[in-house]
């Protein structure tokens, strides 16, 4: 007994906060009486936190580190801390390429790290697919470095090496790997060809690939058969890859979507994670329970399974996709619109709606479709219009069907759309599911730097309306795990050992807001409004938003996926 109690003695004193006075001068940044939220979903508690460089050094209860000597101190009376956001669904693709890198509307809400690959990434590259992904010329001319062996890699380095406000890591876009053998082209890959795309995804997951993301919907990721995609999943499993997929359908073949995509996991051995989990159309709300079931009974039964959310009923994509994707094989789309004939089968299956062929600007009605990014001066008039208003604006007898034919040639396909299709009540039923984490599934904008053009205010406020109008006003969720479902539970599912949780020796991504004002102030209509509230972020123990505005630091790197990890340590050997 004796021992054991000693025992128990010296845990607690290795595990107590040491009482020892900071040295002088040791810490760049001391924020001081906080109410940390660590990120793990434990209660919140006051403490103060020190960084020493791009770590977090030391973390006290309230009060011991006052007195401490740094670079610069917060009193943080009244904030909230936590561990940065890690945004898993980003598109920030152009941002941290050619632009200027800072995703404004990213870091002022709290984002400290941005996770691309939804169906389509940039590299790695061959010819044919160079040729096929319809770059402007600038990215073109940075891409030709993305072909070859490690093009993943090299991608990712030019990102880094560009200047970013915060870190970045991505999925290989299963699109990516069949463009690499087949460009735009549909049909089955050959048996060499799939050699291939294995070939390809293995040296994606030895440079830094978290696992593979699926965009079923689009093409050419949906020419893809099912078993293509468990063959390209069971290539990236002994990498600890995750299948992450834009289903096939959110609308009317959602519950067989959602079979596909377990069928995936099961047969490949991986992981899955289902991309912005909702159900499209109000004929289709009923299903949400039900996906939502299949999804438990799946982890009952023990396969390993999640989603990701934004926390608004509409979403936002190409006008595109309402067209249906035959009409674009072989990168035709354009010259087919241009056909009479093909534009008379392509109406007749948009308006025959989930008889044939499913189109968003059918299951959210024409209404229900907000389209925007205009280019052409002509037609800057109809920006953030309703679509069936723009057809009768538009005149000769259009209807919605010709208004998106018309406006995709006019526009060359670059036009995008605001979709309202869920339920407010699906939306609060599934947040509150504990196998759901956080993605903005936007781009990084610069309120400054619009050009007129509108976008959906999840651009500006993912995470202030998640912590904000459902954790703190409406008790949707407890505070602590809207914060655990925007963090460490992004870091776990990817295998990021340090990052997501406040906790000495992490890297200092850190989040300093005001948990009584923290908001999101975008609307459909006006959103490009950065979010109320976000006080401080810093990216590595660099300050990138002081007093809610952008410092122009951009402190961001490369974070990689377990496999690469793995690839090193046998270099070592």
């Amino acid at each position: 007994m004796r021992r054991l109690l000693l025992s128990v003695a010296l845990l607690a004193a290795c595990t107590r906060p040491s009482t020892t006075p900071a040295p002088a001068g040791s810490y760049d940044l001391v924020i001081t009486n906080a109410r940390v939220y660590d990120g793990a979903g434990t209660p919140w508690h006051y403490g103060d936190l020190a960084v020493r460089g791009d770590r977090s050094a030391r973390l006290t209860p309230a009060g011991m580190l006052r007195g401490a000597r740094a670079a610069r101190t917060i009193d943080a009376t009244g904030l909230a801390l936590a561990p940065g956001f890690i945004d898993i669904q980003g598109q920030s693709y152009e941002s941290f390429l050619t632009g200027d890198g800072r995703v404004v509307s990213k870091v002022t809400q709290g984002i400290t790290t941005e996770i691309l690959g939804e169906g389509t990434t940039p590299a790695p590259l061959s010819d044919a697919s160079l040729a096929s992904m319809g770059f402007d010329s600038t990215t073109l001319r940075i891409a030709q470095s993305f072909r070859g062996t490690h093009g993943f890699a090299t991608w990712l380095d030019a990102m880094a090496a560009h200047g970013i406000s915060p870190n970045v890591g991505s999925f290989l876009g299963a699109s990516t790997v069949r463009q690499y053998v087949k460009g735009s082209a549909p049909g089955a890959p050959t048996a060499a060809e799939l050699d291939t795309m294995r070939a390809v995804t293995r040296r994606a997951m030895e440079d830094g690939a978290f696992g593979v993301g699926s965009a079923l919907i689009y093409p050419p990721g949906a020419y893809a058969s099912t078993e293509e995609l468990v063959e390209i999943a069971k290539a990236m499993s002994p990498y600890g890859g995750v299948y992450i997929t834009h289903m096939r359908s959110e609308g009317d073949r959602v519950v067989e979507a959602t079979e596909e995509a377990l069928r995936i996991g099961r047969e490949g051995r991986v992981p899955v994670e289902i991309y912005h989990l909702k159900v499209a159309g109000q004929r289709n709300w009923a299903k949400a329970p039900t996906i939502v079931a299949m999804i438990d009974s799946a982890r009952r039964a023990g396969q390993d399974v999640g989603a990701t959310m934004y926390p608004y009923t509409a979403g936002a994509t190409s006008l595109a996709s309402c067209i249906p994707t035959w009409v674009a094989a072989n990168g035709k789309l354009l010259d087919n619109l241009r056909d009479p004939a093909t534009r008379a089968r392509a109406k007749a299956e948009m308006l025959a709606g989930s008889k044939t062929s499913e189109s968003l600007c059918e299951l959210g009605t024409a209404h229900g479709v907000m389209v925007v990014g205009f280019r052409d001066s002509t037609l800057k008039q109809y920006e953030g219009m309703r679509l069936d208003d723009i057809a009768t604006k538009m005149g000769n007898g259009r209807d919605w069907v010709d208004a998106v034919f018309d406006l995709t040639l006019a526009e060359q396909g670059r036009l995008g759309g605001i979709f309202f299709l869920a339920s407010d009540a699906n939306l609060r039923m599934q947040l509150k599911q504990p196998w759901i984490v956080i993605g903005t599934d936007a781009d990084g904008w610069n309120p400054d730097s619009t050009h007129g053009e509108m976008v959906h205010p999840r651009t500006y406020g993912t995470y202030p309306q998640l912590l904000g109008q459902l954790a703190r006003d409406e008790g949707v969720m407890s505070l602590e795990e809207a914060i655990r479902k925007s963090t460490s539970a992004v870091a776990t599912r990817l295998s990021i050992p340090d990052r997501g949780l406040l906790r000495e020796g992490m890297y200092a991504d850190l989040v300093l807001f005001d948990p009584a004002t923290i908001a999101d102030r975008a609307t459909y209509v006006t959103p490009h409004v950065v979010a109320a509230g976000i006080r401080e972020v810093f990216v590595n123990g660099v300050e990138v938003v002081r007093d809610g505005k952008h410092t122009g630091a951009k402190p961001g790197r490369v974070v990689q996926g377990p496999g690469a990890s793995r690839q090193e340590l046998r270099n070592r050997r």
